[in-house]
């Protein structure tokens, strides 16, 4: 026969258990959801701190002068632009600045040339012709690439164009290009003698050439895609139309200024 009596006061005990687990696990979760609240007021309090400084830099930088520069606004007292006009301090000033402005105006004068000059930007590649001492035109042109040309001797060459004062020393029409050494040596050919055939080549410089010594001439191109573009081994290249501009306009000793 089955004891009933033996189940009955089983059953008390597996109540107990029951409930001891049950609290048990309450308390694992509210550690859990304690932590998890740590966890997101301490994320909330980051985010608020890395968008908090850069406005508080920007309040400083930007928002404190301002406010700074409307009180000292409120202090300041106008006048009418009579009144202010016929002040002597004002008079004077007025005067002092029209005799230093004078004085600059005639040093620019003096240092602007009276014959046509060119003035050349190898920072934008352009170019900008003055005659009478007023801009007559300008556009685009192409000079050093600023490219090292290394031997396997110790010779090397780097293609810039020289910045600086120069002027023109020669002009030329249907000019014919003597090439240098380094021509030579960019191509991986040997390097001839100095009045070798293969040193003369035609039609690559333009119509017309304009020397500034050293080598370095103004000139035309039959590349003309890459003007505006920093792509010569030094020169000035420039398309057709300006450059016959610039050869009728420019003369023996006119100045070139390239920076």
């Amino acid at each position: 026969m089955e004891d009933k009596s033996s189940n009955l006061k089983l059953a008390p005990e597996e109540k107990v258990e029951e409930v001891n687990s049950v609290e048990l696990k309450e308390g694992v979760d509210k550690k859990q959801r304690s932590r998890f609240k740590r966890f997101i007021r301490a994320f909330l309090i980051t985010i608020l701190v890395i968008f908090m400084i850069p406005l508080m830099i920007l309040f400083i930088l930007y928002v404190v002068p301002g406010i700074q520069e409307l009180g000292k606004g409120r202090n300041r007292v106008e006048l009418n632009d009579k009144e202010f006009k016929n002040e002597i301090s004002y008079k004077k000033q007025i005067s002092l600045l029209e005799k230093d402005l004078l004085k600059v105006s005639n040093k620019l004068n003096a240092f602007t040339p009276n014959q046509p000059y060119i003035v050349i930007s190898t920072t934008n590649n352009r170019f900008y012709l003055y005659k009478n001492k007023k801009m007559v035109r300008e556009g685009f042109c192409s000079s050093g690439s600023y490219i090292l040309l290394l031997t396997e001797g110790s010779q090397k060459w780097i293609f810039k164009t020289p910045r600086g004062k120069f002027r023109i020393n020669s002009k030329m029409i249907d000019p014919v290009w003597k090439k240098p050494d380094w021509a030579f040596v960019e191509e991986g050919l040997p390097i001839p003698s100095a009045n070798d055939d293969s040193r003369f080549e035609y039609g690559v410089l333009g119509d017309y050439a304009l020397d500034i010594g050293n080598g370095y001439m103004i000139h035309g191109t039959i590349y003309k895609r890459f003007l505006g573009m920093p792509v010569t081994h030094g020169c000035i290249r420039l398309n057709d139309d300006d450059l016959a501009v610039i050869y009728k306009t420019l003369d023996f000793g006119s100045k070139v200024y390239i920076y």
